[in-house]
């Protein structure tokens, strides 16, 4: 009877050494039961889990660590961002008063710019009043061989001003200015090149930069065009085409463009890009040049056009 005892006394397990999982659970529920947040005594298993917390709060605090260098990382770019918007603020294009925002214009400035959009006739982009019509009777009189025109400003003191400070002035920054509204429309294509109006060599040699070429380079950035300088040569040296009639202008562009790389434009979009659009006679030039050249389709984009007949003399 004695020995029955102790062998059933040796089967079961102490109190103390019990399973330490029943021990952990056990401990859990009187901790739940109570709420209470004291700490039991560590068990084996415990111990264990403890070891996978602390390799947990590793991997954590790591991670937190690369976040905080990214926020530093921000907080420097920012501070330095201050620091040389103090020491060089950002200035209206227009007129040079501090503005918050780089390539940007006063309220005054703004004012007087009257920005032309994407409305218009849908082939030349010429303002449209007082009309349902989506075309000009010109365009539908004679489609223009350039299938889409768009000019970001209308041609007046302030878009004349920053014209003649890059051409004349090499302030080559208003590249950029005047590229940030056109980039909007710019009509998306895959299979689309910007393709600035050149200058012959002779004043490109005078003045150092064909201002076209500036912005297109600009455009391609924002846009993720791409930009074939080189592909439209100017072969005819002619003179200023300012002050001439649309006829004049016509017949002094005849034939003053030759395609240098046929291959940058044989059945793509060409975009030509341009400062300011006047008549669009040397524009048409450009066209009918690339159009032989195996052109699919011709667009135009400009930063600013003349939309008053009494400006093309100035």
């Amino acid at each position: 009877m004695i020995r029955a005892a102790e062998e059933q006394g040796a089967l079961e397990a102490p109190l103390d050494e019990r399973d330490p999982v029943e021990t952990i659970d056990e401990h859990a529920f009187e901790q739940e039961q109570l709420g209470s947040r004291t700490r039991g005594a560590v068990t084996p298993l415990g111990a264990k889990l403890h070891v996978e917390q602390f390799a947990h709060a590793a991997l954590v605090r790591w991670r937190v660590s690369g976040d905080k260098t990214w926020m530093i990382g921000q907080a420097l770019r920012t501070c330095a961002r201050w620091a040389l918007d103090f020491a060089l603020p950002p200035r209206c294009a227009g007129c040079g008063t501090i503005v918050a925002e780089v390539h940007s214009f006063c309220p005054d400035c703004w004012k007087q710019i009257e920005f032309l959009g994407d409305g218009g006739c849908a082939t030349c982009g010429m303002p449209l009043r007082a009309t349902d019509s989506e075309s000009c009777g010109a365009c539908l009189a004679k489609p223009p061989r350039i299938a889409r025109t768009r000019a970001a400003v209308a041609y007046s003191e302030v878009p004349r001003s920053l014209a003649i400070r890059l051409k004349y002035g090499r302030k080559v920054a208003i590249a950029r200015t005047m590229a940030r509204y056109m980039a909007p429309l710019v009509s998306r294509n895959e299979h689309a090149v910007l393709v600035p109006v050149p200058l012959h060599r002779a004043r490109l040699w005078t003045r150092g930069f064909n201002q076209s070429a500036l912005v297109a380079r600009e455009l391609s950035r924002r846009l993720a065009i791409a930009s074939e300088p080189f592909a439209l040569r100017r072969v005819k040296r002619t003179p200023p085409l300012k002050g001439m009639s649309p006829l004049q202008r016509r017949k002094t562009v005849a034939g003053a463009f030759r395609i240098a790389d046929k291959s940058a434009v044989e059945g793509k979009t060409v975009i030509l890009v341009d400062d300011v659009l006047t008549t669009g006679s040397t524009a048409e030039a450009c066209a009918r040049t690339l159009k032989r050249a195996g052109a699919a389709r011709v667009e135009l984009i400009s930063w600013a056009r003349v939309v008053r007949p009494a400006q093309l003399m100035r």
